[in-house]
């Protein structure tokens, strides 16, 4: 008997609020009618319409699209391209020979025969100016991609095999480390008894590979705890494929920066070297060879001084401005 009344009560109050409370809907009109909607109901052509196509980017272009929002990183590779193009142009074409001297036009203001005047022999400063680019930015470029290659090679295999190799190796790049750059480099050129060319080359190689090896054993140390280097070796592949097909190429944002901003250095070390006598010896002349040269007579032709040393601020100012926005561009941490 309690069994059977608590199953009439509970069907009575079912009852109750199917009829006083409930609401019943016989169809999807009487519901859009009846019920105010806070959405409506799509159709299929309107999902079609709707629909956004993207266009998709591959790293390259998506890096290039961010480093094009830079506007300083812009203006900064316009310059670099036209301080290379006018060194290669200007001396070929111009009407001022880069080594005739002509005393009767000994130390003249800049004018417009003459944009950056004119030295104590009576040389064209624009002229000599543009040919002595030729001498630092292929310095600082060749010595760049020297160590690039030292660096990557170094630091690759330091980082891939790691325990007491990685220890070893690492051991000797800090013991070279130690010595402050431009003094290893002022000793290797003093051993080579004579500035030059190919002289500063090697000497600049020897010594600025460090910092890129640093960098490319701390990526290689990251990259190679990933899944997909885990995959690698167990589909049987060697170390070199790992090392050179997977690893290097994964770290390749960090070494192009990296690359961009050991250029600036190479150029104001080998500067400084010509400056003090230790680079490029005359006739041939870079900026530093020219700052030295005006030196001498700075408080009467200040000129003389200013526009080499400008070009030298310049060019590093330029090289610094497009490594930070490469860096901006390719590094994801930064890009979000």
């Amino acid at each position: 008997m309690g069994y059977n009344n608590i199953e009439l009560d509970f069907a009575n109050f079912r009852e109750e609020i199917l009829t006083s409370r409930a609401v019943k809907y016989t169809n999807a009109e009487n519901l859009e009618e009846d019920m105010e909607l806070d959405f409506t109901f799509v159709k299929e052509n309107e999902k079609m319409r709707e629909e956004i196509n993207r266009k998709s980017f591959t790293f390259a272009e998506d890096a290039w699209r961010k480093l094009k929002q830079n506007k300083l990183s812009i203006v900064s590779l316009i310059f670099i391209i036209l301080i290379t193009t006018l060194a290669i142009v200007v001396p070929i074409f111009s009407k001022y020979s880069i080594f005739e001297t002509n005393l009767s036009m000994t130390n003249r203001v800049p004018t417009a025969a003459h944009w950056f005047g004119t030295d104590q022999l009576g040389r064209d400063i624009f002229v000599r100016v543009m040919y002595g680019a030729r001498y630092s930015l292929a310095i600082a470029f060749i010595a760049s991609f020297l160590n690039l290659i030292i660096g990557i090679l170094y630091g690759g295999v330091s980082g891939y095999l790691g325990g007491r190799v990685d220890i070893f190796m690492m051991r000797v790049v800090d013991i070279i480390y130690s010595i402050p750059m431009t003094i290893y480099v002022i000793l290797i050129m003093v051993t080579f008894e004579k500035g030059g060319f190919s002289n500063i080359i090697l000497a600049l190689a020897l010594s600025y590979w460090i910092g890129m090896a640093r960098i490319v054993r701390g990526e290689i140390l990251q990259l190679k705890q990933q899944e997909y280097i885990l995959a690698a070796r167990t589909l049987g592949a060697s170390n070199k494929r790992v090392l050179f097909k997977h690893l290097l190429p994964n770290s390749m944002s960090s070494i192009i920066v990296t690359l961009t901003l050991q250029i600036p250095s190479a150029i104001f070390t080998e500067a400084f070297l010509s400056f003090i006598g230790l680079g490029i010896t005359p006739p041939a002349a870079s900026w530093g060879t020219l700052a030295n040269d005006a030196l001498g007579g700075f408080r009467l032709y200040p000129y003389q001084l200013i526009f080499p040393t400008l070009a030298i601020c310049l060019t590093i100012l330029a090289f610094n401005l497009l490594g930070d926005g490469l860096r901006d561009a390719l590094d994801p941490k930064v890009r979000g």
